[in-house]
């Protein structure tokens, strides 16, 4: 893949700006980590900062931090005096078993073990994110500007820390599949996007929730309403199935948004899906963006 050099610039700044949040997280371990500052260091919000890291370097955010605070707290429980204890407080965990379940969870040693000479220990260092050239398959996308649009569904709270939320999204679509509410709602659409919408209402202003919903005029009939803000979106067409759609995301965030000129918006991710058939979908992947400042 050739690259013009103001691309290149591009993503070189993209990448810095990630590996200044990183460098900032460095520097957190010990304290109460704040999601949202990392994501205004990289320019989006902490959950968009969220789904790049896990893209990026192929490990949810939180997994990432729990091994670099293990691989730190075995340097000094190798290198110290400290009580077991005191090490836990140091790195956030209240209680000396949780402390233990998650350095086992790592090291496949307790704590207690790892002063003894000859106990093996691993070592997680810090991430630092650079640009890979490679091929790569064209992408089909388009830019458009919406006004705020309602849209009327059912919802669940969503955890600050993604990897907490790997099992709500896929039991909300169960249930509504379950209980009738899909067929409700496929009969109410009226509005665009026409389909059936997984909605992220995850910026840094609201309480984080994800919708099942359609845009609607019709009356909610006691099901939830939310307004989509108006924003600027990215969209990307697929097909394929489920497992397809996380493709489609991936690339967008490793392959078109560090050289696109843009960055995230703050509004939610939508995806549309376009038919009900989930081993042959046909859907839109669609970010909010905003142009990156000169």
């Amino acid at each position: 893949m050739i690259r013009l050099d103001q691309g290149v610039e591009k993503d070189m700044e993209w990448v810095e700006r990630l590996n200044e949040a990183m460098r900032y997280l460095e520097g957190t371990f010990t304290d109460s980590i704040d999601y949202e500052q990392l994501g205004r260091i990289a320019c989006c919000s902490a959950y968009h900062f969220q789904r790049m890291f896990t893209y990026m370097a192929g490990i949810p955010l939180s997994e990432y931090i729990r091994r670099r605070k293990m691989s730190l707290a075995a340097v000094d429980l190798q290198s110290g005096d400290a009580k077991i204890i005191e090490i836990a407080g140091k790195y956030g965990y209240s209680s000396p078993t949780a402390f233990n379940r998650a350095f086992q969870s790592v090291h496949g040693v307790a704590p207690s073990a790892v002063r003894n000479e000859g106990v093996q220990v691993k070592s997680f260092p810090p991430i630092r994110f650079r640009i890979t050239v490679k091929g790569a398959e064209e992408m089909n996308y388009r830019i458009e500007t919406r006004e705020a649009f309602r849209v009327v569904g059912v919802s669940a709270p969503l955890e600050k820390e993604l990897e907490k939320n790997f099992m709500v999204v896929p039991k909300l679509w169960g249930q509504a599949a379950a209980d009738g509410t899909l067929e409700k709602l496929a009969g109410m659409m009226d509005g665009q996007p026409k389909g059936l919408l997984g909605v992220s209402a995850c910026t840094d202003e609201e309480q984080w929730k994800y919708f099942i919903a359609v845009a609607t005029s019709k009356e909610s009939g006691g099901l939830e309403e939310y307004t989509v803000p108006g924003a600027v979106w990215a969209i990307f067409p697929g097909e394929g199935t489920n497992q397809s759609i996380q493709e489609l995301e991936q690339r967008i965030v490793l392959e078109w948004l560090p050289g696109s000129g843009y960055e995230y918006g703050n509004a939610p991710d939508i995806e549309v899906y376009l038919n009900a058939d989930p081993q042959n979908a046909k859907y839109e992947v669609w970010i909010p963006v905003v142009k990156k400042k000169a």
